[in-house]
C-alpha cells in the first residue's frame, strides 16, 4: 500500500484512479461498506484504490481539545486500511490553506488534475471545502465530465445509524458490547510500551503504560482487557484510562495490570482489547483506598474471565 502524504507531493496520477474520501474515524462497519465498493470497483476498472483522508481531524483543527474524542489514530487506520484491500492512502495535512479551500478549487485541483479520479464513491453524509459547503449534488456537477460519483447510504443497526458518534456514545457510556457490534471488530487501543512513574509497582500491582497520543480518550474507567502482541496467546488484564486523579494526574494515560504476564517490556507494541467496563473512574482518599479498590477490580476481572470459559 502507497502513502502519498501531503496536497504538494501528489504528482498527477496519470493511471487514474476509484476513491473516496472521509475521516474514517473508527472505520466502522458504514465506513468498511464504502472502502469494500471501493476496492470492488477498482478491480472492475482495473485501477488503483484509493482513500483520502485528513491531519489533523478537522474537527481537531478547529475545536481544539473541546473536538470529539478520536477513535482511531492514523497509524490504526493504515493498518486497517491494508486488511480491506486499498491500494494508496492519501494523507492531507488539514490546516488554513485546506480549511479554506473552496469546493470547486478541491475538485479540480485534487481529484481531477492531479489524481486523475475516475469513480468517487462517498457516504450520504459528504461534506467538503470551506465551511462544508460542497455536497454530492456539486461534484456529480463539477466531475460529469472527468468521473462518476457514487453515494452509499448509512447502514443502521436496529433504528440507531451507525456513525462515529454513535460509537463514542455507546464507549463512554461503558456499553463495550454495543460499541463492538457497530465497529465489527473488538474496540482496542494501539501503542508503543514507555517507563511510567512506577506507582503500581509500589502498590504491588506494576502495569505497563501505552501512549494514549489523543487530545480527548474515547474511554474513562477501569476495564477488563486483553493485551495482544507480548506472547503468543492474548493476556488478560486490568486496566484504568484517565488522569489518575488520587495522585493529582493532569493527563489521560492508559495503563494495564497483566494478570498473567510478569517481565519488563518496554518499547514492545501493543494492542490493547477493551472486553468490559468494570467502574468508572473515582478518586479515593489515601493510596490504601486505591490499593484495595485494585484488588476488588482484579477480583471482579476474574470472575468475568471465569464466566467467560477462559
Amino acid at each position: 500500500m502507497q502513502l502519498i502524504h501531503g496536497l504538494k507531493r501528489i504528482s498527477v496520477q496519470a493511471e487514474g484512479c476509484v476513491a473516496t474520501i472521509g475521516k474514517f474515524d473508527g472505520i466502522h462497519l458504514g465506513h468498511q461498506q464504502i472502502l469494500e465498493a471501493v476496492v470492488a470497483r477498482a478491480k472492475q476498472m482495473q485501477l488503483p484504490s484509493a482513500v483520502i483522508v485528513f491531519e489533523p481531524d478537522p474537527q481537531e483543527y478547529f475545536a481544539g481539545d473541546k473536538a470529539p474524542a478520536r477513535l482511531t489514530r492514523f497509524g490504526e487506520k493504515w493498518r486497517l486500511f491494508e486488511q480491506l484491500g486499498i491500494d494508496k492512502v492519501i494523507c492531507l495535512r488539514f490546516a488554513k490553506s485546506l480549511a479554506s479551500m473552496e469546493a470547486e478549487d478541491f475538485i479540480n485541483d485534487l481529484l481531477i488534475d492531479r489524481l486523475q479520479v475516475k469513480h468517487l464513491i462517498v457516504g450520504d453524509d459528504f461534506r467538503y471545502g470551506r465551511q462544508r459547503q460542497g455536497d454530492f449534488k456539486l461534484l456529480q456537477a463539477l466531475g460529469r465530465e472527468h468521473f462518476s460519483v457514487q453515494s452509499t447510504a448509512s447502514i443502521k443497526q436496529g433504528t440507531e445509524r451507525i456513525s462515529s458518534t454513535l460509537i463514542r456514545q455507546k464507549l463512554a457510556s461503558g456499553d463495550i458490547k454495543a460499541a463492538k457490534q457497530l465497529l465489527g471488530r473488538p474496540f482496542a487501543l494501539l501503542g508503543k510500551i514507555v517507563h511510567g512513574d512506577k506507582l503500581g509497582r509500589t502498590l504491588n500491582f506494576p502495569t505497563i503504560n501505552v501512549p494514549l497520543r489523543r487530545r480527548v480518550s474515547p474511554l474513562q474507567g477501569v476495564y477488563l482487557v486483553r493485551v495482544h502482541g507480548l506472547k503468543e496467546t492474548a493476556s488478560w488484564g486490568v486496566a484504568n484510562i484517565g488522569r489518575r486523579p488520587t495522585v493529582n494526574g493532569q493527563q489521560a494515560r492508559l495503563e494495564v495490570h497483566l494478570l498473567d504476564f510478569n517481565r519488563d517490556c518496554y518499547g514492545e507494541r501493543v494492542e490493547v482489547e477493551i472486553i468490559e467496563q468494570l467502574r468508572q473512574e473515582q478518586k479515593f482518599d489515601s493510596l490504601d483506598a486505591l490499593k484495595q479498590q485494585i484488588e476488588a477490580d482484579i477480583e471482579a476481572a476474574k470472575q468475568i474471565i471465569q464466566t467467560m470459559g477462559e
